[in-house]
């Protein structure tokens, strides 16, 4: 019913991807929904391996006729050949897609070329994925590669109900979002929301300074940087983390951690529910 677009305008690290996966997971755990999560990488599987180790990520995907699917008959590429052939159904992208919380979280992986023309009109498709995606599911997080033609990652935002906007504590990536939200009508819309990412609350230019700063009327959100949880994510075991987080005390180390997870969850439902989406 809803799809949430994950972006930055830096080439550099903003962790956008954790970002994506930690707001995503904690979503299809606290709440009742059927979530995808959307990869869209070139030669990086960093999302994919938040959530399996590499000789499990590498096995088949089951297609729709319960065969195993491999090559480019899996993920995005088989996806993207039975769209053209006009065979579809309102479960089709989850057919394509791996199950990480039955019923509550699939992923679809990123595309398994190495040759980036051949990439590039895979992400011509992309939009046309999201819009039957969306008949199924009631969110798709979409993480944008920073590394996607300007064209085809624009497509991907039109059809998105929220795109949220990834920035570092740097100050020149603030002051360039500044700088863009004044002269750019983009950046205008009510449907654009702001994350900083790999947030360190030690830092001078923390959520209550940037809020200040950016002359925001909310607080600005964040996912703070977390050791356990930055290690999960090299281990394939975001899902443990999170279930052994479920129930946290607030003296742990980590309940601030799972907390703005979950004003970030929070946030992305008020604003859905505030352009009247049914969420």
């Amino acid at each position: 019913m809803a799809i949430v677009t994950y972006r930055s305008n830096e080439l550099k690290e903003t962790g956008q991807t954790l970002s994506l996966v930690a707001t995503a997971t904690q979503m299809a755990i606290e709440h009742s929904y059927k979530i995808l999560i959307v990869s869209t990488n070139f030669k990086d599987q960093t999302l994919e391996n938040c959530f399996w180790e590499l000789d499990r990520l590498n096995k088949p995907i089951i297609n729709e006729k319960g065969r195993a699917a491999v090559g480019v008959d899996s993920g995005i590429e088989g996806l993207i050949k039975v769209l053209a052939g006009n065979k579809t159904s309102t479960e089709i992208v989850r057919n394509y897609a791996r199950t990480v919380l039955r019923d509550r979280l699939d992923i679809l992986l990123s595309p398994i070329t190495e040759d980036y023309q051949e990439y590039t009109q895979i992400c011509s498709k992309y939009p046309e994925v999201l819009r039957m995606a969306n008949r199924y599911y009631d969110l798709v997080f979409v993480d944008l590669s920073s590394r996607m033609h300007l064209e085809e990652a624009q497509d991907i935002i039109n059809v998105s109900d929220i795109v949220m906007i990834n920035l570092t504590q740097r100050l020149k990536n603030i002051n360039d979002l500044i700088e863009l939200r004044e002269n750019d009508e983009f950046y205008k819309r009510k449907n654009i929301m702001m994350l900083l990412g790999r947030y360190d609350a030690h830092s001078k230019y923390n959520v209550k300074n940037v809020t200040r700063y950016m002359k925001e009327k909310k607080q600005m959100l964040a996912i703070p940087y977390n050791t356990l949880f930055f290690e999960a994510c090299s281990e394939g075991k975001v899902i443990d983390f999170f279930l052994k987080l479920k129930n946290i005390d607030e003296n742990d180390r980590n309940h601030n951690f799972v907390s703005e997870a979950n004003r970030v969850d929070d946030a992305i439902i008020f604003k859905l529910q505030e352009l009247q989406m049914k969420i």
